[in-house]
């Protein structure tokens, strides 16, 4: 192993380190930056096994913990510490892969719980922004269909593109989509929704029978008339954020969050947010349950003596 940690001076404890890295560079087809990552992390591990006097074969679970304990201690980040176990698991998989080990000491270890995440979203302007794309050419209709269905339905990025024509109820404005864990459930299209439905649906035809594609069963389609991967989703998602000059950072999930606060702002039950969503679990849903903001200010608005009085104070303004 390269010297990129402070090793004590029983020297190098990992023996296979740069056969693991070439396996992952020639069979993983890893990236230059994620092979830096192993290495930085290997590197890190074998140097606590030299200062502390240990051997590859000394390692255990206990000494992997004794380990994470260690990168806690010194303010690792919950990341960095699962990562660098991470790297060490497939590390000693290799190993035992290759017949120089009977198992792997590590497989019982588990890593840091991650602190939740508050979901981004936007706020109903900035959707309105983003949502209000001109022209009426394929393209153009396409796009604002995608947004408008991603905000309409709370749907996944994954389910949205295996949507299908026969999924779709247009006489009820509701569709058919495959969920995690082959759950299919029913969503809604809002008016805009169905209005943006229509338009496209004549331009998808003409566009598909000027490509000579027949049997398409996508509902959503690339400029080549197959169907749009995810990929393609948020690549048009990336364009429509920057030609708004949206300073956020959104992702085709950020709609799936934004649909979720809004439809809370306006007083559905969560259970009900539960089942739109796809959710198993109805703790996965609550975390959406306290970013409803404008619900929140205008209760701090009624119930705070002191924002009252600042109405009045602003009233009195106005009239002087």
């Amino acid at each position: 192993m390269n010297g990129t940690s402070a090793q004590g001076a029983a020297g190098v404890k990992l023996s296979h380190v740069e056969e693991y890295l070439a396996y992952l560079r020639s069979v993983r087809n890893l990236s230059d930056a994620s092979i830096r990552a192993y290495r930085g992390d290997l590197c890190a591990f074998d140097g606590w096994l030299a200062c502390n006097e240990l051997d590859e074969d000394r390692v255990d679970a206990a000494l992997a913990r004794r380990y994470v304990a260690h990168l806690s201690r010194q303010n690792a980040a919950v990341s960095t510490v699962n990562r660098s176990l991470s790297s060490l698991k497939g590390y000693f998989r290799f190993l035992e892969r290759t017949g120089r080990s009977t198992g792997s000491p590590l497989e019982g270890v588990r890593g840091l719980r991650t602190p939740g995440r508050l979901p981004g979203f936007l706020f109903e302007e900035e959707i309105a922004q983003l949502l209000a794309i001109e022209g009426a050419d394929f393209t153009s209709v396409r796009d604002r269909l995608i947004l408008e269905l991603l905000y309409s339905t709370g749907c996944r990025i994954s389910e949205l593109v295996t949507v299908s024509l026969d999924d779709i109820d247009f006489k009820r404005g509701r569709v058919l989509v495959h969920g995690k864990g082959r759950k299919d459930r029913i969503v809604f299209l809002g008016a805009p929704a169905q209005r943006v439905l229509g338009e496209y649906l004549p331009l998808r035809s003409e566009r598909l029978v000027r490509l000579g594609v027949r049997n398409e069963k996508a509902l959503v389609v690339n400029a080549n008339g197959q169907r749009i991967t995810q990929r393609g989703v948020a690549g048009i998602i990336r364009k429509r954020v920057v030609e708004k000059g949206i300073v956020k950072h959104v992702s085709p999930h950020t709609f799936r969050h934004t649909f979720a606060t809004h439809i809370l702002d306006r007083g559905a039950d969560i259970r009900v947010v539960q089942e739109l969503l796809g959710h198993s679990s109805l703790s996965t849903t609550q975390v959406y349950t306290h970013l409803g903001l404008g619900a929140l200010k205008k209760i701090y608005e009624q119930a705070h003596p002191h924002a009252g009085r600042d109405r009045a104070l602003e009233k009195e303004r106005r009239d002087a």
